[in-house]
């Protein structure tokens, strides 16, 4: 386990590989985002499986898993703000601070939002990219609000003493898959969503459904210029796969594939079948060997 001070938050990072990284290291780097009230943990099983050809990198977002803020009166983090492009600036500054200059991108959820403005500051810095659950989505005043509403209560009822209720854990997941994950798996889902600070989840929650993305995001999409896939899960309710559709349709360097009888988290439902379009997306070979 490691940290990394970036703008003044202490974030966690963690290194998923064959041989330990060194500053030497010649390998291509794959990073992973993880998505909203989530951590780097549950990219850990997907990353395992792509170590021949990369060295993994996983780290938590500002404000969630092991990345804590500090106190509110550390200045340098009340003025960042929760917008998307400000973690996308987040990622750069940890990008440069490993002295990585060109990664392979692989994000969720919320996360592939970050990624997709990542994509457009820093094209140069980014051979592909792969955002797992992503799209864009029409404003409707109403709908929206009532969203906040409910997130704001999810967010601050959050005690402790949640997560030692038994199977809670599953129904907690239950609207997020279509098949069922490890008890283990899900409960660490449940853990960290406990354990996310209240301002950065709370914050995302504005900037990742508001009127401002309905409007910025589809612009983000269109303007891309780094071969990206879209993975969605057929029966996706936070992000369907039409929304998917949609964002591919605004560029030609944008595709899409649609993974049955998978929902909100395919990597993990169906994860077989996620591996092989990464590699068909990433020209890899199935097998072991090494990226061409």
């Amino acid at each position: 386990m490691s940290y990394i001070e970036i703008r003044g938050v202490t974030h966690y990072y963690e290194w998923i590989t064959q041989l330990e990284r060194t500053a030497a290291s010649t390998k291509p780097v794959m990073v992973f985002i993880h998505g909203w009230a989530g951590s780097g943990r549950y990219w850990e099983s997907t990353a395992q499986k792509l170590v021949e050809q990369f060295d993994c990198l996983l780290y938590d977002m500002r404000g969630f898993g092991r990345s804590r803020l500090p106190s509110p009166s550390v200045q340098a983090v009340t003025d960042l703000g929760y917008e998307l492009e400000s973690y996308a600036e987040d990622l750069a500054l940890l990008l440069d601070a490993l002295g990585l200059e060109r990664v392979f991108l692989n994000a969720h959820s919320t996360g592939s939002s970050v990624a997709v403005f990542f994509l457009n500051l820093y094209p140069e810095r980014v051979e592909r990219a792969i955002l797992t659950c992503s799209g864009i989505f029409e404003y409707d005043e109403k709908a929206f609000n009532a969203f906040y509403k409910f997130g704001g209560y999810v967010v601050s009822f959050r005690p402790s003493w949640l997560a030692k209720i038994p199977f809670v854990n599953r129904l907690f997941m239950a609207r997020f898959l279509h098949r069922s994950l490890p008890d283990l798996v899900s409960r660490a889902f449940l853990e960290d969503f406990l354990m996310a600070d209240y301002e950065a989840a709370i914050g995302t929650v504005y900037t990742a459904v508001s009127k401002k993305a309905t409007e910025v995001m589809p612009q983000e999409f269109a303007h891309l210029t780094v071969p990206t896939l879209i993975i969605s899960g057929q029966y996706d309710q936070i992000i369907p796969a039409e929304m998917g559709r949609q964002a591919a349709a605004l560029s030609d360097k944008v595709e899409q594939i649609v993974m049955p009888e998978t929902s909100h988290f395919p990597m993990l439902e169906d994860p077989e079948a996620y591996l092989r379009h990464v590699r068909e997306f990433l020209k890899l070979p199935n097998s072991s060997a090494t990226l061409a």
